[in-house]
């Protein structure tokens, strides 16, 4: 249990404190869920454009970005594939301490995404006829990992490893390299994921790339993995040309808290959200203002010691609050509005109310569950759904990378009892040569039929 006497005294961060008891917290809250969005419109015209290109010139579209965005000249399209030599070789040059936690995370990952595997089925009535599904994985599957600001081999094991428990045949992974430098991290990360292939490609471009297929890149079936808001757009775009697994937004985290877990832990997990970048939100429900006060103090006190401070503190003051709430019930009904990326109940008795959560990506449970222990190894994957889809998508997982066809095998009883239903739900439907098609099967109806 925290005291208020160790609170150290406050320095200047403008984060906005909010009270949810109050009438205006209402339009406050939809400012808060709204700020930040870029041009869109602006965006939506730029991406269009550089999908045309790559859909039209292939790879000599990939070339031109890759020389004007990420600052990579190479003198051909096949000099942006990473030989697999050179992921071993990270694998084996990297710090060991890093590659066990590497290795161990993805451990972790494997084991959580094992109980996602699905088989397929059949069953068979009593007349004799059959039916079932077949589950069949995705023969390509195209994965993006961010690499412009920060490298993330977290996602590269997040993404890759789901897609190799179903049982995909080959994965292309892309990943920008400005000026040709690529993460050691994240070539370790693909070795040990088991990537096919890897390609030195970021942004949009590398979006359409595997969708469309170039001369060099071979065409996927599916598009997964987090981006900026050009990847993001891409993915909009080409969506049901291409499979995606979901347009992804600036990452997310809404803590309910009770004042039982230490302050100093949840300024923590405030602050490393709002580390992500600009747009990313952080925000914490509690019906204890003097908690609140006291986190708010343990933010202050420690960003002035970490090296992304700007980026946390414009992310904080523009996106980020801290809300007083009437109760748990009023913070768990603003948590299922939201819907958010990372729900963190921060609670003594945190298992009593998981079970009213309707909408979040991901859900942590008590003082010791940051939800840092998710973003990079304890198992559930960390691509989740934001900006409020949770209330339809779910995170990625072993299903994201298969596909479902269903069958059926008629007896001829079976024909006969569901043509004469077929056949009146037809006529009902004005669709003739439909009602003909079930009544022919019809058990004595043949003959007539062709008379």
């Amino acid at each position: 249990m925290w005291s208020e006497n160790a609170v150290p005294e406050p320095r200047s961060l403008a984060i906005p404190l909010l009270d949810a008891r109050q009438p205006e917290f209402v339009a406050q809250l939809a400012a808060l869920r709204a700020s930040g969005h870029e041009d869109l419109g602006r965006i939506h015209a730029q991406v269009g454009a550089i999908l045309e290109a790559v859909r039209s010139r292939g790879d000599e579209a990939l070339l031109e970005y890759s020389r004007s965005i990420d600052g990579l000249e190479v003198a051909t399209a096949e000099a942006l594939e990473v030989p697999s030599r050179r992921m071993q070789e990270a694998l084996l040059s990297i710090a060991a301490d890093l590659r066990t936690a590497l290795e161990t995370a993805a451990s972790r990952i494997r084991a959580y995404h094992e109980h996602q595997r699905l088989d397929s089925w059949s069953c068979t009535e009593q007349d004799g006829t059959r039916m079932g599904m077949l589950i069949r994985p995705l023969e390509r599957v195209g994965v993006y990992a961010p690499g412009g600001r920060a490298s993330y081999p977290s996602t590269v094991l997040m993404n890759v490893l789901p897609a190799r428990l179903a049982g995909v045949e080959e994965v292309i992974l892309s990943c920008p390299a400005p000026g040709g430098r690529l993460s050691e991290a994240v070539l370790a990360a693909a070795a040990i994921a088991g990537v096919d292939r890897m390609f030195m490609l970021g942004g949009a471009q590398a979006v359409a790339a595997m969708a469309y297929g170039t001369q060099t890149i071979a065409r996927v079936d599916k598009v997964v993995g987090p981006g900026n808001a050009y990847v993001a757009e891409a993915k909009r775009q080409l969506s049901g040309q291409v499979g995606v697994d979901m347009i992804a937004g600036p990452s997310e985290v809404l803590l309910i808290c009770d004042g039982s877990v230490d302050p100093r832990w949840v300024a923590w997990d405030l602050l490393s959200q709002a580390e992500h970048d600009e747009q990313a939100q952080a925000l914490l429900l509690s019906p204890e203002r003097s908690y609140i006060e006291a986190v708010r103090r343990q933010m202050e006190m420690h960003l002035p010691d970490l090296p992304r401070q700007e980026v946390i503190r414009s992310s904080l003051q523009h996106r980020g609050a801290l809300i007083q709430v009437a109760d748990l019930e009023q913070a768990l009904e603003i948590a299922n509005h939201i819907a958010p990326e990372h729900l963190v109940l921060a609670l003594a008795q945190p298992r009593p109310w998981l079970e009213r959560v309707r909408n979040a990506g991901a859900v942590f449970l008590g003082a010791h569950s940051s939800e840092v222990l998710g973003d990079y190894c304890a198992g559930p994957n960390h691509v989740l759904p934001t900006m409020g889809t949770a209330r339809f998508s779910s995170p990625l997982g072993i299903h994201d990378f298969l596909k479902r066809t269903t069958w059926l095998e008629c007896s001829a009883a079976g024909a006969d009892t569901m043509g004469r239903i077929a056949a009146r739900l037809a006529q009902a439907e004005g669709l003739d040569a439909h009602a003909h098609a079930a009544r022919c099967r019809i058990m004595g109806a043949g003959s007539q039929e062709r008379s």
